[in-house]
């Protein structure tokens, strides 16, 4: 199933955060860039700008989305490397979402984002995905997470349990 390639809309708080703080829009994107492209998804836009922050300038971010519709639209659109992946939202969670993406031969790097430490969530997301990031570490798992998924390991927070 091919998307069109029209740009997802999203609501009008994620869109000034996406455009203003983010920079980008396909136009602003160079074409020489070699940095891994990244797409970040949470309904949260806290989250967001806090996975921008760590990403810092060794990753170029060329899209951000909010649910399941809009990240399978970027997703088709921006071809990311990478992708930093809400477990909890609306309508359809980050499981489903990264297994749908998989189904549809998108082979990105898939690293949960999540609150969740439950033994049910991991097991899931080490079905579909390549890291498992707790969102009170992500300051300092982040860029480890992202380390080892390219290096073909699944990362797993340490639990604060």
């Amino acid at each position: 199933m091919v998307l069109p390639v029209t740009k997802p809309r999203l609501p009008d708080e994620l869109q000034q955060f996406v455009e203003a703080e983010m920079s980008v829009l396909p136009d602003r994107a160079k074409k020489d860039d070699t940095r891994l492209k990244v797409l970040l998804v949470d309904d949260h836009i806290r989250v967001l700008a806090s996975a921008q922050r760590l990403l810092g300038s060794r990753y170029r971010v060329v899209a951000a989305a909010h649910d399941g519709m809009a990240t399978l639209a970027a997703a088709e659109v921006f071809t990311p490397d990478l992708v930093l992946l809400d477990i909890e939202m609306p309508a359809m969670d980050g499981i489903h979402l990264a297994q749908e993406m998989r189904r549809l031969g998108l082979t990105a790097r898939i690293l949960f984002l999540t609150v969740h430490e439950d033994e049910d969530y991991l097991a899931a997301a080490r079905a579909c995905g390549n890291g498992y990031v707790l969102k009170s570490r992500m300051s300092s798992d982040l860029q480890h997470a992202i380390d080892e998924a390219f290096s073909g390991r699944f990362f797993v927070s340490h639990r604060t349990m």
